[in-house]
């Protein structure tokens, strides 16, 4: 297994450093073969290590940046003012190869357009698609993408999430996935006109394991590996998806924990449903992947701690390890090639 060298944010998302440089050292005790570099103000991150005691780590590397872009900046305001801030300097380190990826959890319209812009789409790719993977019957996981990227697009580009996301989820499964679409019903003739015609493309691709339309219901069923939908689909039905995880999660604890002789039964009885429900816990996926781009692109969620930021900088070695940008090139030629012929 070769090396990763990950540049990170430091400063992005609503914690900044006090939650990404503690999540960088735990990631380095978890990957031997991991190199970070954090981006950000120097001074700051420098006294967070001191407090940590890594002052002196040798696969800790400091990049100063005057600044961080905020998170509610405009994607054009972006491209044209972001000379100086950490995720511009990361996203550089990785399109000239001293890096081979980038984790943020900063403004998602600017990471997707600076993304674009310096590190370049894979022929054949129109957009960039967010990724992640989510919790699924049977302690499986599937894959949902878009999830925000791209709020509205055409067939063609949601058929290039459909490969994009099957080659993710056979990487990490090791076998060939089942993909569906999102859709307000099973039956063909239900749903807009952009999924009905994507449907029809999916149909015709042997390149894809396609199984047809998904419901909302199903998500979290196991019904179809990876699930594709356009950004604003996507991003309202995860956002959803976590209110409603952590609504009962909390309720549950508070029910549970509101008298010490229900805390007494709770440990004794309930210890193991507690373990088994952790994995619906949205930390645990934390990580979306910008797929579709030359380079490696992690975006955390904004107010992610410092365990969640792990999940994502963990995502991040898993896909240099794999070399996905690779992965998902190749399988777009066998792609063309088919459509074409």
């Amino acid at each position: 297994m070769i090396g990763q060298t990950i540049a990170l944010d430091a400063m992005g998302g609503d914690f900044g450093s006090q939650v990404t440089v503690p999540a960088s050292v735990q990631a380095l005790l978890r990957f031997p073969l991991l190199n970070v570099i954090l981006i950000g103000d120097q001074f700051e991150i420098s006294r967070r290590l001191v407090l940590l005691g890594e002052e002196q780590a040798s696969r800790i590397s400091i990049v100063h940046a005057e600044y961080s872009i905020a998170n509610d900046m405009r994607p054009s305001q972006a491209l044209r003012t972001s000379k100086g801030s950490s995720m511009r300097i990361a996203l550089e380190l990785v399109a000239d190869g001293k890096a081979d990826a980038f984790v943020s959890a900063g403004n998602t319209g600017a990471l997707v357009a600076l993304s674009r812009s310096l590190l370049k789409l894979l022929p054949g790719i129109d957009r960039p698609a967010l990724v992640s993977a989510l919790p699924s019957l049977g302690h499986h996981q599937s894959w949902l993408l878009d999830l925000g990227a791209n709020v509205s697009v055409d067939a063609d580009t949601l058929f290039q999430f459909a490969v994009m996301g099957s080659v993710l989820a056979e990487e990490q499964l090791g076998y060939r996935p089942t993909v569906g679409l999102l859709n307000i019903g099973e039956e063909g003739i239900k749903g807009n006109d952009l999924v009905k015609c994507c449907s029809k493309m999916l149909q015709q691709c042997s390149a894809v394991n396609y199984i047809g339309y998904v419901e909302g219901d199903q998500i979290y069923t196991g019904k179809a590996d990876v699930i594709v939908c356009d950004g604003f689909v996507g991003n309202v039905s995860l956002k959803t998806s976590e209110g409603v995880a952590r609504l009962f999660l909390e309720n549950l604890k508070m029910h549970v924990l509101e008298s010490p002789f229900k805390r007494l039964v709770a440990k004794w009885l309930l210890s193991r449903l507690f373990n088994a429900l952790n994995h619906l816990s949205p930390d645990q996926y934390n990580g979306a992947s910008l797929l579709g781009l030359r380079g490696i692109v992690v975006k955390s969620h904004g107010r992610a701690d410092i365990t969640a930021f792990q999940h994502a900088i963990g995502e991040a070695v898993h896909e240099v390890d794999r070399q996905l940008p690779k992965k998902i090139c190749e399988r777009l030629e066998e792609v063309l090639l088919e459509r074409h012929y």
